[in-house]
């Protein structure tokens, strides 16, 4: 079985259709996606602006991570379940996206970035900085995915 054909299999399963053509599925997934965007880049942007001496500045950023850190794993959530329906119901239109290659790159970057800055916080400025960069790529090709 081919890659191709697996996307055509799940393009044919009742939740891909359902989602796809239902006419409030769609909307409501992408809903759902939007807020756990802005729900986990809300927290990780007010985390990278502390490190970097903008936002919240009377809390030490460590103590800002500790708080958001379910906050932020719950926008994951959100954000994980929603877009990996969103991708069900159109795996062969991302898989052809260029858009939709390179969110997912970004994202990989982004986590990346993640763990390396978890581990050495003397680039702490650097990984914010590359942090607040990856996410505003990956937030306009993510638009991007029904363009190109």
């Amino acid at each position: 079985m081919t890659l191709f054909t697996f996307y055509q299999w799940i393009e044919a399963t009742s939740l891909s259709t359902a989602i796809r053509e239902g006419a409030l599925y769609y909307p409501i997934l992408g809903a759902f996606h939007m807020i756990g965007i802005g729900w986990f880049g809300g927290m990780v942007l007010m985390g990278d602006l502390s490190v970097l001496g903008i936002g919240l500045r009377d809390r030490p950023a460590s103590e800002l991570f500790s708080q958001f850190r379910r906050w932020k794993w719950a926008g994951f959530a959100v954000m994980l379940i929603s877009g990996g329906l969103l991708w069900w119901s159109e795996p062969i239109v991302c898989a052809r996206s260029v858009s939709f290659k390179v969110k997912l790159m970004l994202l990989v970057l982004l986590g990346l970035n993640s763990l390396v800055f978890r581990k050495r916080s003397s680039n702490a400025r650097l990984a914010a900085c590359l942090s607040l960069l990856l996410w505003f790529g990956l937030i306009l090709t993510g638009r991007g995915i029904a363009f190109y």
